[in-house]
Order: structure tokens, then C-alpha cells, then sequence
């Protein structure tokens, strides 16, 4: 570990400025926790003026205080509609020579790995929930050297692991940037990541000591600000709580600056230095040191770091929304209960007040006193239903979230199909900008993945990979074997289409002919790529023998080095040799050539012996007719 300053002086630095972009960042961190109290339903709570989150109670003991939440339905529709952006990336080659299609099938077949092994869909799920709510929500894509096989062991018996990726999903609340006005990570000179530990993890993660502090952190617990006449709601409410035995861990990454040509890496738990290293991440396109970070927005936002919600557009019609349904329910209650006058000293108004006009019930009055009566509430006023309506539209105006997309039911005045594909594309469209957010984080991720593959596995690995056919395949490879920077990372628009808008699709195809030869007849490759492209998979697993053939080619191409291979006589020898001369024309290591080439006569040895053992046979067959 490389000492880069005193210890002191670290600290002091990194706290003193941490400390002034969390002063800077508070009145955002209120605004999340509103957002997320007004999702879980706690909608009667504000922004005091000195930040914090505080519940308002009721004016009056009759009042209505019900939540008639319709944040949290618009959310998990969009969720919905982000949950289909599938988190896959494939690389595709530079240009069209072989080496280059070689290194980019075996880049997205490693992204794929990496991509599973760290479970990537089920992160990008989870970040969704916070982009959607926060607005923002980052990725930090490591080299845990903890991970991967045993490859060796210390002089006191602990594992010596070859290392792999992690993806670390980071909510907001624990990123901060050098400056909040920073439109992108691009933009920042050096990035916090702070987190609560106990002290037993930072004891057991970096051998440190620290003493034991009680910290703020966010949980969940009830509130009973619901409920209306005669009775009592709970409502889920976000709030801190105290966590005792624990520290906060402030790990700071900075871009290589004069002063610091390779940046920094500076770990400080409590107050003390824990890391303080040159940066270890060479994550920049031309093999500079960098940020890990990734950054993924809900909306963007053009004056700050962080991405904006819906949620925070949307809660004053919220507030309004409530006001107009528990005013409403007010009324209905006065027309149901009603309200009954009486002259001052006419009757027991205590009895009357407990029991009410309960159903044949004997009411006593003074003599010489007027009897007492119900006045005449009237009807609920026609505004109610119309301001109602009204806040309903707001809601689909602000958030794009039509009736169409929350219950999946249509207009009732919609019955063309042409208009109906008109609402589902504006409904899309709305949604595009979240969506194509999460593409090209994950673009980016796998653009992490692969640089830091090339800087830190320098030996060869193996990696169980699976292959176009579902087959899983043990290939060995390195770092220098993989590409990030000439080629380009692409994932589909899965938003656009429907899995039956894609099938339809490619029925049409096949009415068309475009999947039939010019004989008109389909090949077993065609036919069982249709199979896979409606949804099927590879049909009872039974695969093209040609492109099994394929396969094994390509592999041997890949093992040529490592062992020797040779011709079989089940070959199909005309297509191995096809695929080992197009490994062979760009192939610039001599070893490697020549041993294809030697691979390559094998091949033409048996296909010449089969040919003429063919011949032989026919000529037989001639004799005997």
C-alpha cells in the first residue's frame, strides 16, 4: 500500500469536505425522504424549515385523514414498463475480420457470465425502485479479490483467491459528488461513497479499530395520522433511527490530477485512515485511471448531479387529490349522521352527544322548549366529482401514466386497434427517457467489466460459459484477450414491442418467404431459429448438426494452443476446414498458424480418403447392377 500524505492531514481533508457537501446536499435528502414517504403512503407530512421530514395532525377530532394513494400504483407501473429493458449487453466486432468477430463473441459471452454470476437483472430491478423514487441511483463496479476460484493458499493456511468483478449497487443517499451542480460523473474530479458499518465489519474488513459511535440511519415504523370519525388509520412512515456500535465508512476515489498522477483511493472509518493509495481502477477508455462509478437517472436534471422523480411532481395534486376525497367523505358523513340543532337547556346534551339518534329512542325535551330538529345538509355539490375528475387527468398528465397503462383495460369510447397501438406508443414514449437510462448504464457497466478484466486478470481463467445453443462450454482466455474500447455495446429497445407484437412479427415473415431458400424450402438451421425467436428456446433441445460442427470448430480454433487436436473421422470436414482458414487469414501469432495449418491438412487428408472410399463404393454398386 502506497503512503501518499500523513494521516492527520488526510483526515481532517476528507472530513472537513465531506462534511461541506453534506451540508450543501440536505435540502435533496429531504426531498428523497418525502418521496418515499408519500410511495409508502405517509402523505400527510411536509418539509419543516429546518430540513426535517415532520407529521401534521388533525384540526379537528372529526376531520378525515384517509390516504387515497395513487403514487404508488404510477410507480409500480413504471416499473412495470422499466422491468422489460432487459440488462443484457453483446459487443459487436470493430470490422468484419475473424479476429475481431472471435474477441467480440468472447467479450459478450464473459459479460454475459459476469452479468449472471452478479446477478445484474435483479440490481437493475432494485435500482429502478430507486431512480424511480430518489430520481438517481449509482453503480460501483469493483475488483473483489475475494471472489473467484482458490488458486493458491498463505503461509497461514488463507486462500488465495484469483479475484472478480462485484457490482455494487449504491442508493443516492450514499454518493456525493465534489460539487451538486455537476451534470455527470464525467464531470467530477473526485466522488464519496459513504456507508454505516458496524464496527465489526470494518474490524473484520480492514483490521481496524474504531471506536463505537450511535449514528442516524433510515428505517420504516407506523404513524397514526390516518383514520377519520370515530376511528384511527396507520400509515407506513420513513424516518431515522439510531444504530449503536457503529461507525461511517468514508471511501473517496479521485482522478489523477499534477499533484497526483495516479489519483487517489483514501479509506477513513471514523477518524481514522483505514486506506490511502494511489487509485486502483484503470477505468478510462485509454487505460486511464478513473471513477468506477456508473450513474443512472429517472428524469435529468440540468442544474444537479441527481436526476429528478416523478414523485415530487406529483405530490401536490396528491395532497389535493386526498383533500378533495376526505372533504367530500366529510359531507356524505353530515348528510348520513346529520346534525341536529337544540335550544340551550331543552335537553340532556351530554346523553345526546354520547348516544346520539340512535333508532327508536325516546328523546326528552322541556316542556315550553322547542323539540330539537335535523337541518338540512342538502346533496354533495356537483364540484366534488368534478375537481375530482379533474386531479385524476392531472395525474396522467404529469407522470404519462394513463388509465391504459394501470389497469390494463381500455377507453371506453377506444375500439379501433390502430388507436389503440397509438396509446400504447405515447404511453412508451413518455417512458423512454427512464428506459434508455437504464441501456446505457448498462452499457457502461459492461464497459467496466471488461477494462477491469484486461487490468487485472493477467493469467488465464477458466470460465464456464454458455453458448448459442444453450451448450456450456469451458474456455480458458485473459484479459489481453478481450475488447472494450473498438467495439460497441448494444442492447434492444425491448420497450417498443411486446413479446406478441414480436411473434406476430415474425409470423409475417414467414407468410412472406423470407426465411425460405429459393427453392422455397426452409433449412434445419432456419427452422429452428424461428423456434427461438417465438419464444420456444431450441425445441426439445435439438440442435442443427452443421452448427454443432460450427461450434466445435470455433472451439478448436480457441484450444489449438493448449493441446494438441486432432481430425475426426465424424468431422465435417468441409465445414471445419471453412471455419479454421477464417481463423487463420488475420491470425498474426506463427505458432497458431502453424498448427492450424497442420489441423487444416488433417482435414483434407480424411475428406480426400473419404471422398475416393466413396467413389469406391459407387463403382461397386455400378458393377453389381
Amino acid at each position: 500500500m502506497k503512503k501518499i500524505d500523513f494521516a492527520e492531514d488526510i483526515v481532517r481533508e476528507v472530513l472537513q469536505d465531506f462534511e461541506r457537501i453534506s451540508d450543501e446536499r440536505k435540502a435533496l435528502e429531504s426531498q428523497w425522504r418525502l418521496n418515499m414517504n408519500f410511495v409508502q403512503g405517509n402523505q400527510y407530512c411536509e418539509i419543516s424549515p429546518v430540513g426535517d421530514v415532520e407529521d401534521y395532525g388533525k384540526q379537528y377530532f372529526w376531520q378525515e385523514r384517509e390516504v387515497f394513494n395513487h403514487i404508488a400504483p404510477i410507480i409500480e407501473t413504471r416499473l412495470a414498463k422499466l422491468g422489460r429493458v432487459q440488462a443484457n449487453v453483446s459487443v459487436r466486432p470493430f470490422s468484419q475480420d475473424e479476429k475481431d468477430i472471435n474477441v467480440a463473441k468472447l467479450s459478450t459471452s464473459v459479460l454475459k457470465t459476469i452479468s449472471e454470476e452478479n446477478k445484474l437483472s435483479e440490481i437493475m430491478m432494485q435500482s429502478n425502485i430507486w431512480s424511480e423514487i430518489c430520481g438517481s441511483v449509482f453503480f460501483k463496479v469493483i475488483w473483489n479479490s475475494e471472489k473467484g476460484r482458490a488458486i493458491g493458499e498463505t503461509k497461514d493456511k488463507k486462500l488465495i483467491k484469483e479475484g472478480d468483478i462485484d457490482i455494487v449497487l449504491c442508493p443516492p443517499y450514499e454518493i456525493f459528488p465534489d460539487k451538486i451542480t455537476n451534470n455527470s460523473i464525467e464531470d467530477c474530479k473526485y466522488l464519496y461513497h459513504a456507508k454505516v458499518y458496524s464496527v465489526e465489519e470494518v474490524k473484520e474488513l480492514w483490521n481496524v479499530d474504531v471506536e463505537p459511535q450511535t449514528l442516524q440511519v433510515f428505517g420504516f415504523d407506523n404513524v397514526p395520522n390516518g383514520g377519520g370519525l370515530g376511528y384511527t388509520a396507520n400509515n407506513a412512515r420513513y424516518a431515522t433511527s439510531n444504530k449503536e456500535n457503529s461507525c461511517l465508512v468514508i471511501e473517496k476515489f479521485e482522478r489523477p490530477s499534477k499533484k497526483y498522477p495516479k489519483g487517489r483511493h483514501i479509506i477513513v472509518a471514523g477518524e481514522k485512515l483505514v486506506i490511502a493509495e494511489d487509485l486502483p481502477y484503470q477505468t478510462e477508455q485509454d487505460g486511464g485511471y478513473g471513477l468506477p462509478f456508473v450513474r443512472k437517472t429517472s428524469l435529468e436534471s440540468v442544474t444537479c448531479f441527481y436526476g429528478l422523480s416523478i414523485v415530487e411532481r406529483i405530490i401536490p395534486v396528491q395532497r389535493a387529490y386526498n383533500g378533495i376525497k376526505n372533504k367530500k367523505h366529510e359531507f356524505m358523513n353530515r348528510i348520513a349522521m346529520g346534525v341536529l340543532a337544540v335550544e340551550d337547556g331543552s335537553v340532556d346534551t351530554d346523553n345526546l352527544e354520547e348516544e346520539g339518534l340512535s333508532p327508536g329512542k325516546v328523546l326528552i325535551y322541556r316542556g315550553g322548549c322547542n323539540p330539537p330538529k335535523m337541518l338540512n345538509m342538502g346533496s354533495v355539490p356537483s364540484e366534488f366529482d368534478s375537481e375530482e375528475a379533474r386531479l385524476e387527468d392531472t395525474f396522467v398528465n404529469i407522470t404519462g401514466v394513463s388509465e391504459f397503462m394501470r389497469s390494463s383495460s381500455l377507453p371506453a369510447n377506444v375500439t379501433s386497434g390502430v388507436a389503440i397501438g397509438l396509446l400504447q406508443e405515447q404511453d412508451d414514449t413518455r417512458i423512454s427517457m427512464s428506459a434508455e437510462s437504464i441501456r446505457s448504464a448498462v452499457k457502461l457497466i459492461g464497459q467496466l467489466i471488461l477494462r477491469l478484466y484486461k487490468q487485472f486478470a493477467v493469467s488465464r481463467r477458466l470460465k464456464r460459459i454458455a453458448g448459442d445453443n444453450g451448450e456450456i462450454q469451458l474456455l480458458y482466455f485473459q484479459g489481453s484477450d478481450l475488447a472494450s474500447d473498438d467495439l460497441v455495446f448494444d442492447t434492444d429497445n425491448e420497450l417498443n414491442e411486446t413479446p406478441a407484437n414480436r411473434r406476430s412479427m415474425v409470423i409475417e415473415l414467414v407468410k412472406m418467404g423470407m426465411f425460405r431458400d429459393s427453392d422455397g424450402n426452409m433449412s434445419e438451421r432456419s427452422r429452428l431459429k424461428l423456434l427461438e425467436m417465438l419464444g420456444f428456446g431450441n425445441w426439445e433441445s435439438v440442435q442443427d448438426i452443421n452448427e454443432c460442427h460450427r461450434v466445435k470448430a470455433q472451439k478448436e480454433n480457441l484450444d489449438i494452443l493448449l493441446k494438441d487436436i486432432s481430425a475426426m473421422e465424424y468431422d465435417n470436414h468441409q465445414l471445419h476446414i471453412d471455419e479454421h482458414i477464417k481463423a487463420i487469414i488475420n491470425e498474426e501469432n506463427k505458432e497458431r498458424v502453424q498448427k492450424l495449418d497442420a489441423h487444416i491438412k488433417e482435414h483434407q487428408m480424411l475428406l480426400a480418403m473419404t471422398s475416393m472410399n466413396n467413389n469406391l463404393l459407387m463403382e461397386d454398386n455400378n458393377a453389381g447392377e
